[in-house]
């Protein structure tokens, strides 16, 4: 599946001891999400068999539960939640309801900084915590301000949340090479084995972008959503030119639509481009290419709408890449710790970069901050920290509500 939560359950699995862990899914042709690149599901102790976005209950996780062979004495149900995949968050509630085993949920879409309700949480996330948290044992988050927002909400719940943090991988292969090779490398992928359109091939031979030891590469890449503010992204570059004017600055947005209903703001988006310095390359990257393409890119830039996680930004920390962003909830926070560019305002941003793109050592700082983050929040280390509490929470009897 071509979403957040399936790319975060594969990389915690990869790392994780087999045997230890068995995953419970949607079945494919019903989940309404398309399938990753390369249209190839998962190896492992996976059962398919959930039957859509809205026909979830208890009997169907226990049926699979058992064709897997589980055993419950050991056995801690850890679900991924994005509203956009449990879209009937009663269903969903009154699914753990039922379920007498230990539930952990790990919410990767919650806010805290909406003027919504008074905990900075939407009232769709308000309504979800007050009726989930009375029937799970745990939950996990990607911020401090979400914790913050949930136990401020609900504070006799506080010794249920937890913080654990996004993982993220590094690419080793990728780290040792110099931009400047990255580019090259990149270069070669998309004039040779991608599926760009001709014409575009043809302006990048001519234009030299990615060979221009001049110019100056803003990218972006993720599937394309009005939420991702993939609009911002070239108006950054105008201003950026402004600032930078004895360089060339080009603007990439990589990625496709992944729904039907997100083509006419891809559509948008490609009337802005030109082909010159403005471009939007409509293909989906190999899992493999999206750290060379972080590592390619001068500046990974990301203005989203909607920021509250992202794992695009932990594959370009996990190259060792340059990221700029927008300071808004778990966004901003991660690009904090990570030692990135960040600000609220576009236009102090864009003076930030310029100083980044002029001074080598601060960009050789920014990549070694990138590469201390991702080496503390290593998959493996956080997967270790998701044992570490389903072993806690095996101990205790599981929570009912009353």
């Amino acid at each position: 599946m071509m979403c957040g939560i399936a790319d975060y359950t594969s990389l915690i699995t990869r790392v994780s001891t087999p045997g230890e862990w068995g995953i419970l899914s949607f079945r494919l042709e019903d989940c309404e999400v398309p399938l990753a690149a390369n249209g190839k599901a998962s190896d492992g102790p996976v059962w398919r068999g959930i039957p859509g976005l809205h026909e979830y209950s208890a009997p169907v996780i226990l049926d699979g539960f058992e064709k897997l062979g589980l055993a419950k004495a050991d056995t801690v149900l850890w679900f991924q939640h994005e509203f956009n995949i449990w879209q009937d968050s009663d269903a969903f509630v009154a699914m753990l309801k039922q379920l007498d085993l230990p539930r952990v949920v790990t919410l990767h879409t919650l806010r805290f900084q909406t003027s919504e309700t008074s905990f900075g949480l939407t009232g769709e996330e308000y309504s979800l915590l007050r009726d989930l948290l009375p029937n799970v044992d745990a939950i996990t988050v990607f911020s401090k301000g979400v914790y913050s927002a949930a136990t401020t909400a609900f504070p006799e719940h506080r010794r249920k949340v937890h913080v654990l943090r996004h993982g993220v991988r590094s690419y080793a292969e990728v780290l040792h090479l110099s931009r400047r090779q990255a580019k090259e490398a990149f270069n070669d992928f998309l004039l040779g084995e991608s599926d760009l359109e001709p014409e575009t091939k043809e302006a990048l031979r001519s234009e030299r972008i990615f060979l221009d030891p001049d110019t100056v590469i803003l990218g972006q890449m993720g599937f394309l959503h009005p939420i991702k503010g993939s609009e911002f992204l070239y108006p950054a570059r105008d201003g950026l030119q402004e600032l930078l004017p004895q360089q060339r600055l080009v603007a990439i947005r990589i990625g496709r639509p992944r729904l039907p209903e997100h083509i006419p703001h891809a559509i948008e988006l490609r009337k802005q481009q030109n082909g010159k310095d403005k471009f939007l390359f409509d293909i989906w990257l190999p899992e493999q290419m999206l750290p060379l393409a972080a590592r390619a890119f001068d500046i990974n830039y990301y203005w989203p709408n909607d920021c509250t996680q992202s794992g695009m930004i932990t594959h370009a920390f996990g190259a060792g890449a340059l990221v700029a962003g927008r300071d808004l909830e778990g966004v901003g926070e991660t690009l904090k710790e990570a030692g990135a560019l960040y600000d609220s305002d576009p236009e102090r941003l864009l003076l930030k970069i310029r100083e980044l793109v002029l001074a080598p050592k601060l960009q050789e700082n920014a990549r070694e901050k990138a590469v201390n983050y991702a080496r503390k929040y290593s998959w493996e280390n956080q997967a270790l920290r998701h044992y570490r509490l389903a072993g806690n929470l095996l101990s205790t009897p599981p929570a009912r509500a009353n």
